[in-house]
């Protein structure tokens, strides 16, 4: 059954791939349409094997050629034969099957090369659109942008181009909280409730601590569903997100696991406002974007008109369309702001350089997190480590019509920053395949 699903998703007409669905699975939530949807995902993956099976579960390896990485694709087998397994989701894994070599180094010039004929052949089938940079120890090897800022009006991205960023913008809530920390005007392992006084749920307040919302072990949940889609008009500042979710009770008792809580971001924002005496957006403007060099990055509302900010286009072929209707009214301490890649490159300068926060407080940063119930060390929301390169801060952003992603190597020196207009996985296609080549120092 996988072997044919992942076949009929590259070669099968809409209609026969629909009919394998229905009459072979495995079962797909929503309908048609949205197995069409899927479809462009799955056309992506190479089958490489299974991962695990038991009576229940079954989850295979697979290579997804957009990704540039492997990923699990995980179904839930039926009691009976006859019943169809169904579909739970997929993710990506820095894990790799048995056997499977990664690619080889490349030096820096057959590294831009390589990243040139990626970018340029997924532009011309219209899967990319955004700028590209990589530099290396301060010196950049690679910029340029690629596709149209605004379609209807044929107007070409340029490195001035400002791109909406999703959750990248959490590295500059991370930035403000350890600057005001190393002021000891916060204690990480505080409450709460000591910064936002009057708290609407005392559990809340009392029970979850600045480090868990750095971590995303606090249980403080996420802002996106139903009711932020009825309140997005009211939702102007941050204070508002905490009228409307602040009465909310825990997901579950902080420190016992990790789950990515974009409210938890809001109330970091908030704890930096309640904090500093300033509001977040003045804040990130004062202490954060002008020492870094950062004159093209912002949270303004998307009423204002920035003649320089692109449009955001969601879906794909024929079906590319505008996405404002998804957007929040503005950037949050959460993301979803807008900035340039070379805006992004001066942040990690100003990072690396100990210009924005002292040496020990960045190590801090990078290298800190909280232990939780079964021991695993989760570290702070600001990078992460990728086999055979190292570790490295940045982070990853997306939302329909927005793809961002920032690596910067601490081992080799190396920065690769992508910026799109396009779905997620966009800025991923590239920034990933890049990673995986880069030179071994």
């Amino acid at each position: 059954m996988s072997e044919a699903w992942f076949q009929a998703s590259k070669t099968a007409n809409d209609a026969d791939f629909i009919a394998l669905i229905k009459n072979r699975g495995p079962k797909i939530l929503g309908d048609p349409t949205k197995w069409l949807e899927m479809r462009s995902f799955l056309s992506n993956l190479q089958l490489c094997g299974v991962r695990s099976v038991d009576s229940n579960n079954l989850n295979l390896w697979v290579f997804d050629k957009n990704a540039d990485s492997f990923a699990v694709t995980m179904l839930k087998l039926s009691a009976t034969i006859s019943e169809k397994p169904e579909f739970v989701g997929a993710y990506l894994t820095d894990e790799a099957p048995p056997g499977y070599v990664r690619p080889e180094p490349l030096t820096s010039r057959m590294l831009v090369k390589a990243v040139q004929e990626r970018v340029g052949g997924k532009t011309a089938k219209d899967q990319f659109s955004g700028a590209v940079l990589i530099s290396h120890s301060g010196r950049i090897l690679f910029q340029k942008a690629y596709g149209l800022a605004d379609r209807a009006n044929h107007k070409p991205n340029t490195l001035d181009t400002q791109f909406r960023f999703g959750s990248m913008g959490k590295m500059f809530t991370a930035v403000a909280i350890m600057q005001l920390a190393q002021d000891n005007k916060i204690d990480l392992n505080a409450p709460i409730g000591r910064y936002l006084i009057g708290y609407p749920n005392s559990d809340v307040a009392t029970k979850v601590t600045v480090a868990h919302l750095l971590t995303h072990t606090g249980g403080t949940g996420d802002i996106f569903g139903p009711e932020f889609d009825k309140q997005k008009s009211s939702l102007r500042n941050l204070k508002d997100y905490v009228a409307l979710y602040g009465s909310r009770a825990l997901d579950f008792d902080p420190g016992s696991r990790a789950s990515y809580s974009n409210y938890g971001f809001i109330l970091l924002g908030r704890i930096v406002e309640t904090v500093s005496g300033l509001s977040y957006d003045e804040y990130t403007r004062r202490y954060v974007f002008t020492p870094a060099g950062m004159t093209s990055t912002g949270n303004d509302p998307e009423s204002s008109v920035l003649p320089r900010r692109a449009v955001s286009y969601m879906g794909s072929g024929n079906k590319i369309s505008r996405a404002d209707d998804t957007l929040p009214l503005s950037g949050t301490s959460a993301g979803g702001g807008y900035s340039t890649v070379g805006d992004f490159n001066r942040f990690v300068d100003a990072l690396t350089s100990d210009r924005l926060l002292r040496h020990e407080t960045f190590q801090k940063l990078k290298d800190g997190g909280l232990k939780i119930s079964d021991g695993h060390f989760t570290p702070f929301d600001f990078g992460g480590s990728m086999a055979g390169i190292g570790s490295f801060i940045g982070h990853g952003g997306g939302a329909p019509g927005m793809s961002g992603s920032l690596f910067h190597f601490l081992q080799n020196g190396y920065t690769i920053v992508v910026l799109a207009n396009r779905d997620p996985g966009t800025a991923e296609s590239i920034s990933n395949f890049t990673a995986h080549r880069l030179p071994a120092n």
